[in-house]
């Protein structure tokens, strides 16, 4: 590589990489010098992980979270080593990375690849034992709490569907570590979240202020790691949520005292509030122990039966061991420490509140850059005389949230010279920036998008495409999904009314009806009783739940369909990639769920019984109990019924579109490889992960537009008659 960085690759991009390969380099010397401390870590590791599995964690885990109406079983003979040997190896390499980093550090020191900080041992233990403590907190609200209601709760609801929990010990057990790693992980939140403002690498504020999107982002991560129900998502945000609080306090104290620890007076406020401080504490005593006496601790674990739970909490005289007297004077002394604790926290904060004022009025009088000054701690005279710096580098959600600040200190007249403020030092920025031009008109930003995007193209096209045939593409569906912008509420609504209405009916008894019904259909010597088997089962503790969520996202995606089509056929028809009239969607509509309804018919009460009961035959006849699991059995039904209905629906479609004018015979026939890639990435969307089973999806969807084809082959002869015209013009 030439040293003025005209090679492929820059310098900050080659430095980089040098410095990753010279500490695996280093790492992996010391691996090698100290493969003997190094391989003992790991093989302790592993033998510990194995033998814990063995001897206490499965056990523990059947006794403590296995509800009366699940089981667990194996599905190969290899499941129960294999786990353990798995979850050993996890354990060893976790063992094995610290010793592994205790001794690579000096190498790396003496190559001046990480920095020689000296760094107390006991700052590390500190925040070594920090840590562990915030993990086992997590692991501990997790175990005791959250795994026990969700088990219950997912294992009842696959009950009343008629299904059979019969979870696989390898999908059982990652469930559950899994779910305790995550929360070990989120417990984590206010160490990162005050290390990551003392470092300055993100600031305080930034964490303050972006709160909302906080507590959108702990929900999604919710939704990704629990179960898809309200339920066990609202038990894993709502602790996230408190320690996100937490988290503010802890950075909002570190940041302080970084910045000026000696303006923190804490004795002080504590000297000036004792009495609020020691009333907290009374009515904290009185509140447990009136907790206790009047049957707090009854009505708790009444609610929890409630919801379907089967934990109870112990009195305190019964988990010790004393009369109910003495148990209610320690509950309420175990509420007096807690509201103790609060009010001390909370005073403590104020102590820091009050020098961070102090701190950032100092910042104010000594700053050298005008950008650095902290508009809350300025009075409305102040924002009016503070240099145009202090706005320029403020977005607009960011003056929105110092102004609103202000008016919750009850400062009217500085929220107002704060935004006001803000417009006027932006107004002169967009000046300037007329002035000056725009940079960045010339660049095009579509470029790199179209070269790229073209050779790509070909492959689907009988022609060579050229970059301006991609930008034209790009112009065009950004113009149609422009179009649908302005009625995406309504789509949105109705795509959530649709699927909310119909896993509601899956959820509340409509999955176990729909099974009770199709089973009775089946003749009464191959039922699930009379062979011996249960089916369907699951196999997994989310498996029921993540079906009925499918199914209802692709039944509302059908319904909506038309409703999309309706609000974007102007854009189609302005592009020219349609003709006719967009209400022949509504006679379109009607004969889809006519189609639908027909074909849901027919495979519902003639092919799908028939079709299971000659599977469930052939595996008598050799001998076999059957247990189908809910993935491949409900999907079997519902491709054997909803799916015929579908089928029958794209030569419907088809044959509507080009009578209509709204897509005619030639345009589908040109570009017949849009829907067959689309048929294929609908089936991998659907289906379960596997290839058969989008292949069993995708090829008669396929094959089904080739029937749609066929007959509109024979109805306009060959493309010779009806919509010729209008299939020129659209081309």
């Amino acid at each position: 590589m030439s040293s003025t960085g005209s090679g492929p690759i820059d310098p900050s991009t080659a430095r980089s990489i040098e410095s990753g390969r010279q500490t695996l380099g280093v790492m992996l010397r010391t691996a090698q010098s100290q493969l003997q401390h190094v391989f003992i870590a790991f093989v302790v590791g592993l033998l510990a992980g194995i033998m814990t599995m063995r001897l206490y964690v499965w056990p523990e885990f059947e006794e403590d979270l296995l509800v009366e109406s699940a089981d667990v079983i194996a599905q190969t003979p290899f499941d129960v080593i294999l786990m353990q040997v798995k979850i050993g190896l996890f354990a060893g390499v976790a063992l094995a990375i610290p010793v592994l980093l205790y001794h690579a550090r000096q190498p790396l020191v003496e190559r001046e690849i990480i920095p020689d900080v000296e760094v107390s041992r006991l700052n590390v233990a500190l925040v070594v034992l920090v840590c562990i403590v915030l993990a086992a907190a997590g692991v501990a609200y997790a175990y005791f709490l959250f795994f026990p209601l969700m088990f219950d709760f997912l294992a009842g609801n696959a009950v009343g569907a008629g299904l059979a929990p019969k979870y696989s010990i390898v999908k059982w057990t990652e469930f559950i570590l899994f779910l305790a790693l995550s929360f070990a992980l989120a417990a984590q939140l206010p160490l990162a979240v005050s290390a990551l403002s003392y470092s300055g690498i993100v600031p305080y504020e930034t964490f303050r202020d972006k709160w909302k999107y906080a507590v959108v982002g702990i929900f999604a991560f919710g939704a990704f790691f629990s179960p898809p129900d309200p339920f066990t998502q609202i038990l894993w945000a709502s602790p996230l949520i408190l320690l996100y609080g937490l988290s503010l306090y802890c950075a909002k104290v570190v940041v302080t005292m970084k910045r000026g620890r000696e303006h923190v007076d804490v004795r002080g406020v504590l000297r000036e509030y004792w009495n609020r401080v020691l009333g907290v504490g009374v009515l904290g005593f009185a509140a447990g122990y009136a907790f206790g006496q009047y049957g707090g601790i009854e009505r708790f674990n009444s609610a929890l039966a409630l919801i379907g739970s089967s934990v109870r909490v112990p009195t305190v005289g019964a988990a010790l061991g004393v009369d109910a007297a003495t148990g209610y004077l320690l509950l309420g002394a175990v509420f007096a420490v807690v509201a103790l604790a609060f009010a001390l926290l909370y005073y403590g904060y104020v102590a820091v509140e009050r020098a961070a004022k102090q701190v950032a009025a100092e910042r104010v009088a000594y700053s050298q850059d005008p950008a650095d000054i902290d508009l809350d701690a300025l009075d409305a005279d102040g924002v009016r005389a503070a240099p145009a710096e202090a706005f320029a580098s403020l977005s607009e959600d960011e003056a929105l949230a110092t102004a609103n600040r202000a008016l919750e200190d009850g400062d009217d007249e500085k929220a107002q010279a704060v935004l006001d403020r803000y417009d006027e030092v932006q107004a002169q920025l967009e000046a300037q920036a007329d002035e000056e031009g725009d940079a960045e008109s010339e660049d095009d930003p579509t470029d790199t998008v179209q070269s790229t995007a073209a050779g790509m193209m070909d492959a689907f096209t009988e022609e060579e495409t050229t970059e301006d045939d991609i930008g034209g593409y790009y112009y065009d569906i950004r113009f149609v999904l422009d179009t649908l912008r302005s009625r995406a509420f309504r789509i949105v609504g109705t795509f959530m009314l649709l699927m909310v209405s119909i896993f509601g009916w899956l959820y509340y008894g409509g999955f176990g009806q729909l099974r009770d019904n199709f089973v009775a259909r089946i003749p009464q010597d191959i039922q699930p009783l009379a062979t011996g088997g249960e089916w369907p089962i699951t196999l997994h503790p989310v498996e029921a739940l993540v079906f009925q969520v499918k199914i209802s996202v692709v039944l509302a995606i059908i319904g909506t369909l038309p409703i999309v089509i309706y609000y974007v056929w102007p854009a189609l028809q302005d592009r020219g990639w349609v003709t006719g009239d967009r209400r022949t969607i509504l006679v379109w509509g009607g004969g889809l769920v006519g189609g639908l309804f027909l074909g849901s018919y027919l495979g519902y009460n003639y092919v799908a019984p028939e079709v299971i009961s000659f599977l469930v035959y052939d595996a008598l006849e050799s001998g076999m109990i059957i247990s189908f699991t809910v993935s491949t059995f409900a999907w079997m039904v519902f491709l054997l019924t909803a799916g015929i209905g579908l089928l029958i629906d794209v030569p419907v479609t088809m044959v509507l579109f080009h009578l209509g004018g709204l897509v005619s015979y030639e345009t589908m026939r040109r570009r017949w490889r849009v829907p067959v890639i689309s048929s294929f990435a609908f089936g991998a969307l659907v289906t379960p992960d596997s290839l058969y089973t989008m292949l069993v999806i995708a090829i008669p969807i396929v094959v089904m537009y080739f029937v749609g084809l066929a007959i509109l082959t024979v109805i306009t002869l060959g493309g010779r008659r009806g919509g010729s015209a209008k299939s020129t013009r659209t081309a």
